[in-house]
């Protein structure tokens, strides 16, 4: 140390504060001893220490107030969850997501350490760790996993003209009034059953309609209604009835090919002699994979403004349907083939398993 007189005041306590938390800073004290003098702004002793202005600040500020850096006393109860529970709480959410707050109670209850519910929520949530609504998507084998992986390796490189020249097609169920969303209702308590605050229900949803459509990159296709039960006939029937118009109205190019799943009905014997004899190529699809297949974005454009109109009858929710299907914007279908190579690159990344899409 300097044989230099202290020169005490508030800059020479805050400066011992800081060698006794930061022993590393002696030899900088040796070498500018006029660091002690008092006086020096925040941003001069921020620049000579190497901390952050709001450190020193709040050193500075906690000493004029109180005599002192140490830490004070708190208020409010101390927290019964120690480091140790905290521990195997984030230990056993992440071995089972699926394990509940309950259980979690039980779990420390075990190692004498009782607090709410409510509390290790709390206490998660202060990790990172919130309670949310899982994601439902299709239960994938070794060997779905290994094909989607498979496919978009083998179509990373393909060019965009190659998509653009797809007919993508699916079919999918529009219930009439059975829509599954979430709703909230803003509501005082024991007004659970009143006529406002709850939503009505119809058995089997009402009705509903079983639809066939199929778009590529410059728009919506044909959306045909399926009538009774769907079979190999059926899918040929209706392959026919609408694919090659389709094509023409979409401006596909000779070298178009034909999407869709690996449904049975798609790909029975019967069903693969009729596209060929057709002469339709089809493109080879990995089962379980509708986050590959971009029509399901509009499926769900459709079932919202569907939805929305309130059909009152099936038969209306076919019309609807129908009218809302022909209204899909081209630059909506443009925009969801112009970006499909994310959706492989997607699979890639996630190494074959479900994605975001």
């Amino acid at each position: 140390m300097s044989e230099e007189p202290f020169r005490g005041g508030l800059a020479g306590v805050f400066w011992i504060i800081v060698l006794l938390q930061n022993p590393s800073l002696l030899q900088l004290e040796v070498t500018n001893l006029p660091i002690y003098q008092s006086g020096k702004c925040y941003k001069a002793i921020s620049k000579a220490l190497g901390l952050p202005q709001t450190t020193v600040r709040a050193i500075i500020y906690k000493w004029r107030k109180h005599g002192t850096v140490e830490n004070l006393p708190r208020s409010g109860r101390p927290t019964k969850i120690t480091p140790r529970a905290q521990r195997q709480l984030i230990q056993e959410v992440t071995k089972d997501p699926t394990t509940t707050s309950k259980e979690l109670q039980a779990s420390l209850a075990s190692v004498k350490v009782s607090v709410h519910d409510s509390t290790i929520r709390k206490r998660l949530g202060k990790n990172g760790l919130h309670g949310r609504v899982p994601r439902r998507k299709p239960l994938l084998s070794k060997k779905n996993i290994k094909a989607r992986l498979s496919f978009a390796r083998k179509h990373l490189d393909d060019p965009q003209d190659f998509w653009e020249n797809a007919l993508w097609t699916d079919e999918t169920k529009i219930e009439l009034f059975g829509r599954s969303v979430s709703h909230y209702v803003w509501r005082k308590s024991n007004t659970a059953f009143q006529k406002k605050n709850i939503i009505p229900t119809v058995k089997y949803g009402g009705g509903s309609v079983m639809v066939w459509g199929c778009f590529a990159a410059s728009g919506p296709g044909r959306l045909a209604v399926i009538n009774g039960t769907m079979n190999s006939a059926v899918y040929q029937k209706i392959l026919k009835e609408n694919v090659w118009p389709s094509v023409c109205d979409l401006k596909l190019k000779q070298t178009w090919v034909l999407q869709q799943d690996n449904d049975p009905k798609h790909t029975s014997k019967s069903t693969s002699e009729w596209l060929k004899k057709n002469k339709m190529k089809t493109l080879e699809w990995p089962n379980q994979s509708p986050d590959l297949n971009p029509i399901e974005m509009l499926w769900h454009d459709l079932k919202k403004v569907v939805h929305a109109q309130k059909p009152s009858n099936v038969s209306e929710l076919q019309q609807f349907c129908k009218d809302e299907w022909a209204k899909i914007p081209p630059q909506r279908c443009n925009r969801l083939i112009a970006s499909y190579g994310k959706r492989l690159i997607a699979v890639v990344a996630a190494k074959g398993v479900p994605t975001s899409y």
